[in-house]
């Protein structure tokens, strides 16, 4: 890390506590848009933000920040699932919706159903899907938890609740979809690999399969894992899994052996089933992962040891280092095992 040797048990303990995705021998100013910052999707706070891993400020963030906010607008969203960062600062948002009784303080729910991309300002200069309204139809979903943009532009969303995986071009037209009731079961992402093939976390059929532009699965991996909410396939050819359903962070290799596990829900003061969302693998091989229901994201290193979090553990809250239920976090700037977007 290139940091001098500094004597003394408080100090140590400081700089230890400064390391994360960033050089901890670098200051890192609260800029927007910034490599290396942290963009979450804080679901139940209805808010998506970018946080200066090195302060713990916000720079950026959009939507309501309030658990009882299920206005669906231009200016809020409601249960974001996932975010991603695109070029000019610009922002993916998934707006999922909140199922009835999901958040305390919607509890008769309040759904979103729309993929877009907001400016800078807030604004929104993209969108696919209707507020509020569920459906298969032109330009309607039901329950979109996932999206990210192609290399090509066009946008790979999830559309869960219609079982189905679909891309959408920057005109709104359905270029190619895969899935029904048979093929998938409430799929939670997917992602573009280098072969073309697409990668695909199928929540409830508990696996995930890579498939090819025509529909023919090439590679599972099932049958120790429950609810696959989130996969993504690593430089040397592995996968990691975030097996939500057991509480653990996987990497599995191309015979389906398992070579990493991480279990989310062994900190003190944990939830026994926090249900971790996502897990990205960062330039550096650590691993950053948004824990929903422990209310933290935090980065580990290869040997399991927590080097950055934000978040309290299992406390859920919109204040300062607070998050309700976060669903996917990733690094500015990294996209290591994942699609690279339209730059």
């Amino acid at each position: 890390m290139g940091r001098k040797y500094i004597i003394g048990l408080a100090v140590v303990m400081a700089t230890l506590m400064l390391i994360s995705v960033v050089d901890a021998a670098s200051t890192h100013p609260d800029k927007f848009n910034a490599n290396g910052n942290v963009l979450i999707s804080d679901q139940f706070n209805n808010r998506i933000i970018e946080v200066n891993p090195s302060t713990g400020h916000i720079v950026w963030s959009f939507g309501a920040n309030n658990s009882s906010d299920g206005t669906v607008g231009p200016k809020t969203v409601v249960g974001p699932n996932y975010a991603e960062r695109l070029s000019g600062g610009r922002t993916l948002i998934a707006g999922t919706g909140i199922g009835a009784g999901a958040s305390p303080n919607l509890t008769n729910g309040s759904v979103d159903n729309r993929v877009f991309v907001v400016n800078k300002a807030g604004k929104i200069v993209w969108q696919y899907g209707q507020a509020g309204v569920a459906g298969n139809g032109t330009n309607e979903l039901d329950t979109p938890v996932a999206a990210i943009q192609l290399p090509n532009g066009n946008y790979l969303i999830t559309d869960q609740a219609n079982n189905r995986v679909i891309e959408v071009n920057k005109a709104k037209k359905i270029v190619w979809s895969y899935g029904n009731d048979k093929l998938l079961k409430d799929p939670n992402s997917a992602e573009l690999l280098k072969n073309g093939h697409i990668l695909i976390a199928d929540e409830n059929n508990n696996r995930v399969i890579e498939i090819t532009r025509k529909g023919n699965i090439v590679w599972k991996y099932s049958g120790t894992i429950q609810a696959a909410a989130f996969a993504s396939r690593l430089p040397n050819g592995n996968t990691l899994i975030a097996d939500s359903g057991n509480s653990r962070i996987l990497e599995v290799n191309k015979s389906k052996g398992i070579v990493f596990k991480y279990f989310t829900n062994m900190s003190a003061g944990s939830n026994t089933a926090p249900l971790p969302s996502n897990a990205v693998m960062l330039k550096n091989k650590n691993i950053m992962i948004a824990d929903q229901f422990n209310h933290r994201v935090f980065e580990i290193n290869s040997a399991g040891k927590i080097v950055w979090h934000y978040g309290k553990i299992n406390t859920p809250g919109n204040g300062k280092n607070m998050l309700n239920a976060p669903y996917t976090a990733f690094v500015i700037g990294d996209y290591t095992g994942q699609t690279m977007p339209q730059m």
